[in-house]
């Protein structure tokens, strides 16, 4: 449903999409150069000496850089006028249809499950285009360069690629796994709150007439409460996302440290032999 969905409300937006994917591509590539650049002026220029070559590596990377961070501003910002336009588009559509409603199927739907689908919902839809081609689209980029820059210039380590990724993603997918029912149990307390909020604005004088203030406070603060605790869970699970991320980097990081500096001291032994 929802990729019938992205992919309907999507096609006016096929060119900035694709500028998404170009802009997106050349930040990855310059990105991924930056390293090379630098591992070329420690062992041309530092190594040997040579203050003109390092200048003018200096210059180059300073040139990479800059079309970079030019290519990830435009990038950005042609995902966020996608997003932003498809929600437009969607609430649009979500707002005309449930205005042809008959009161039976607004019966039928609730009013405050119709409410969070033209909020919330195409909130949530937003920000999934947002991250999706802002981020999902470099992370494959990404990682098919950075296993290609890893083969061309150690193969021997590369190995290190091939057992940290599929860690990474079994330990994210384990997260994921975990966090989808509470998504969906929060997408119920959602409905929940809105249909509290609802019934007190539009009941506001019964409630003052039989004075009920104190029981439709203890109400609302319920089922804010229990938003609030699903949300916690939530982010007590997610926050672990990124750690976990971080850490696997860092292992793979001083792994390759470790087992370059082993084979370099090995070579520079036999050398000297």
């Amino acid at each position: 449903m929802l990729l019938r969905l992205l992919r309907t409300y999507s096609r006016a937006y096929r060119p900035w999409i694709i500028a998404v994917l170009i802009f997106q591509l050349a930040s990855t590539i310059a990105t991924l150069y930056l390293p090379s650049l630098n591992a070329r002026i420690i062992d041309q220029g530092v190594a040997r000496g040579d203050t003109d070559y390092i200048w003018r590596t200096g210059a180059v990377m300073l040139g990479v850089a800059f079309v970079q961070v030019i290519a990830a501003v435009i990038a950005v910002y042609c995902g966020s006028r996608t997003a932003m336009g498809l929600g437009r588009d969607v609430r649009r559509s979500v707002y005309r249809q449930v205005g042809s409603f008959s009161a039976r199927e607004v019966g039928k739907f609730g009013a405050p499950t119709l409410i969070t689908r033209n909020t919330n919902d195409v909130q949530q839809i937003q920000m999934l285009t947002l991250m999706g081609l802002n981020f999902m689209v470099m992370a494959p980029i990404m990682c098919v360069g950075g296993i290609v820059m890893a083969l061309r210039e150690d193969p021997g380590l590369s190995w290190l690629v091939w057992v940290s990724i599929p860690v990474m993603g079994v330990l994210l997918g384990i997260i994921v796994a975990k966090l989808m029912p509470w998504f969906r149990i929060m997408q119920d307390r959602i409905d929940g709150i809105n249909g509290v909020l609802r019934e007190q604005i539009t009941g506001i004088r019964v409630i003052r007439a039989f004075v009920k203030e104190r029981h439709e406070t203890e109400r609302f603060a319920r089922a804010n409460q229990q938003l609030t605790d699903i949300s916690v869970q939530i982010g007590s699970l997610f926050v672990l996302m990124f750690p976990i991320i971080n850490m696997i980097m860092h292992i793979a990081t001083a792994a390759v440290l470790w087992f370059g500096a082993t084979a370099w001291i090995r070579a520079s032994s036999k050398s000297v032999h």
